[in-house]
């Protein structure tokens, strides 16, 4: 007995319906999975996904997905824990050293004035010279601990190019001191920004006093009208892995400088807290730090 052809098209049809309103329940159903892990990774909670669907695959996709945002948060509350302590140390030792330093270096200042011999005279420079690279040391960590730490920016109206010049003012000795005469190409127009002003020369003199460190003798600054900022100078002795590694804390290219490798880190970190950024570039040995802050609506971080 033959099925007729009517019959045939209508369970085909009844199929391929079942089929599409099982495929578009299936598409919601993970488009809610995906809406729900992308909330829960960015919010700090405990709150794991639920699905209403009874298809044992989905719940499985979901019993792992469960699992792993538990381990997740484990993870974050340690890292979380870890960091603070971290920071806390950092601080703690920063200024338990500032006691003894400034001891001997009361002491150092002390045997100056007594009578001693040419080789004791360089003994002595050479521990005044490591008595303040430590000083040194310790002070940026003690700042980068408290500026971690720092629960927000005071937003203020700023012209940027001023902001930009006193810098430069106040380093100028600095540079000259190194050989740099520095280039300077500053736009006329005004700039302004609800940023930071305090945070903003850090950022400034941190990037310029890392220039008067490495730099082959040459600095340039330029600001363009849009508020584009860029610093830079040939760095003969970076290459392209060395800049990749330029902001990360406590890097140096070498250690002969009383280098901390904090200042261009706490650039950064300052930065990108008041909605800026920064990046850096080396093209036939010219290293060139870009710093720019699109106006935008308070939101510090």
């Amino acid at each position: 007995m033959e099925v007729p052809l009517y019959c045939i098209i209508g369970v085909l049809l009844i199929v391929i319906v079942i089929l599409l309103c099982r495929y578009y329940s299936m598409r919601r159903t993970v488009d809610a999975i995906t809406k729900a892990v992308t909330q829960r990774l960015s919010e700090d909670t405990n709150v794991l996904i639920d699905v209403l669907s009874r298809d044992r695959y989905i719940r499985r996709l979901a019993s792992e997905i469960n699992a792993q945002l538990r381990e997740l948060r484990v993870q974050r509350q340690r890292f979380i824990m870890g960091d603070a302590e971290l920071k806390n140390a950092v601080t703690n030792i920063a200024h338990d050293l500032r006691t003894p330093l400034t001891a001997i270096s009361g002491y150092l200042q002390l045997l100056e004035r007594e009578e001693k011999s040419e080789t004791v005279c360089r003994y002595l420079d050479m521990i005044a010279n490591r008595t303040e690279a430590l000083r040194t040391l310790t002070e940026e960590l003690f700042k980068y601990s408290i500026l971690t730490s720092q629960a927000q920016l005071k937003a203020e109206s700023v012209i940027v190019n001023a902001v930009l010049e006193e810098s430069l003012a106040a380093s100028y000795g600095l540079l000259t001191q190194q050989g740099i005469e520095p280039t300077i190409n500053i736009t006329d127009t005004k700039v302004e920004r609800m940023l930071d002003r305090s945070a903003l020369s850090r950022i400034f003199e941190n990037i310029i006093s890392n220039a008067a460190k490495y730099a082959d003798g040459d600095f340039a600054v330029s600001m363009s009208e849009d508020g584009k900022i860029e610093f830079s100078n040939t760095a003969s002795e970076l290459d392209a892995v060395s800049v990749g590694r330029i902001f990360d804390r406590f890097y140096t290219v070498e250690t002969g400088r009383n280098s901390t490798g904090i200042g261009l880190s706490i650039a950064k970190l300052l930065t990108e807290r008041m909605g800026g950024s920064i990046s850096a570039q080396i093209c036939n040995g010219r290293l060139t730090i870009s710093v720019e802050f699109i106006q935008s609506p308070v939101r510090f971080l």
